[in-house]
């Protein structure tokens, strides 16, 4: 069974509690993590369509989480995202994110938005720094 990876109730993007939030809900399989989400009208860019700021911020959470799962606390150094189709609002999106190479303090990550038959909406390529010191401890106390 696949287990629920660590979120901050406050989190935009996963926490449970954020009022305006997007209350998604991670979980990791071994190798990848992964969320899915419906494209909800209060996240729309134009008329009927999903905002890509929302899709990279979900992009960006995934990848995340991916390293999350190896229990080493990252922030975002750099990311990169290809739109390649509309997401309309209705749209139900699976998200993965997975660890390409590690080196040092550097996580490398690859994600993707897609539909249910595997078709990509956006890819995504991340750097991230792993967190140490007083950074450390303040992520490593926000997470439940």
């Amino acid at each position: 069974m696949d287990s629920e990876l660590l979120k901050y109730s406050g989190c935009f993007v996963c926490g449970d509690q954020n009022p305006i939030g997007l209350k998604a809900r991670f979980f990791f399989d071994g190798s990848q993590a992964y969320t899915d989400v419906v494209a909800d009208k209060r996240f729309e860019g134009y008329s009927r369509i999903y905002h890509g700021g929302i899709i990279s911020t979900l992009l960006d959470e995934v990848m995340i989480k991916a390293v999350l799962a190896n229990e080493v606390y990252v922030v975002t150094a750099e990311m990169t995202v290809k739109f390649l189709r509309p997401v309309k609002v209705g749209d139900k999106l699976h998200f993965r994110g997975w660890v390409t190479r590690q080196r040092g303090r550097i996580w490398l990550t690859e994600g993707v938005a897609e539909d249910a038959e595997g078709q990509a909406y956006a890819s995504a390529t991340g750097k991230y720094v792993e967190a140490s010191g007083d950074l450390r401890q303040a992520l490593m106390q926000s997470v439940e």
